[in-house]
């Protein structure tokens, strides 16, 4: 079995950022055109990464091949009730490719962003997860929230 390191992502990691979310998506039956996906996230990388609102991590084997990846954005958030901070981070895009699941990896990078997210002060993280990542998500401490998010598109 490979041994595996956690390391952040960098703009010249885009191809495996990605494959993992047209991955991602694919995998839970999501219809897409992966080519105008590719176009629009690798684009949408260039911008926010160099900014720091998006950060990556990723998961590769002892000879370099990526096999997982997660991220968060990081946004601007009024304090509230439940959160007096002024800033939350959005996760997304956790995904192992199928020959590597089972070995820990969403847990390790979800850990790394965890980490990450303290040492910066944002203390309030969402996600939107998927059927297959939810055991994992509860056990870290995540809640289904008691009020769904809405979403409209504008055209």
């Amino acid at each position: 079995m490979p041994t595996y390191r956690v390391r952040p992502a960098t703009l010249g990691d885009a191809d495996a950022l990605v494959h993992h979310r047209i991955a991602m998506f694919t995998d839970m039956g999501v219809a897409l055109d992966a080519a105008t996906l590719d176009h629009a996230f690798r684009s949408w990388l260039g911008r926010v990464m160099p900014e720091g609102i998006y950060r990556g991590w990723l998961a590769e084997t002892d000879t370099g091949d990526i096999v997982a990846g997660g991220a968060i954005t990081i946004i601007p958030w009024p304090p509230g009730p439940r959160y007096l901070g002024d800033r939350a981070g959005f996760v997304y895009n956790v995904y192992t490719e199928p020959a590597h699941r089972g070995r820990g990896l969403a847990r390790r990078l979800m850990t790394a962003i965890h980490d990450w997210c303290r040492v910066e002060g944002v203390s309030s993280l969402a996600l939107n997860a998927s059927h297959a990542g939810e055991p994992l998500y509860a056990s870290m401490g995540y809640t289904v929230a008691t009020s769904p998010m809405m979403f409209l598109a504008l055209s």
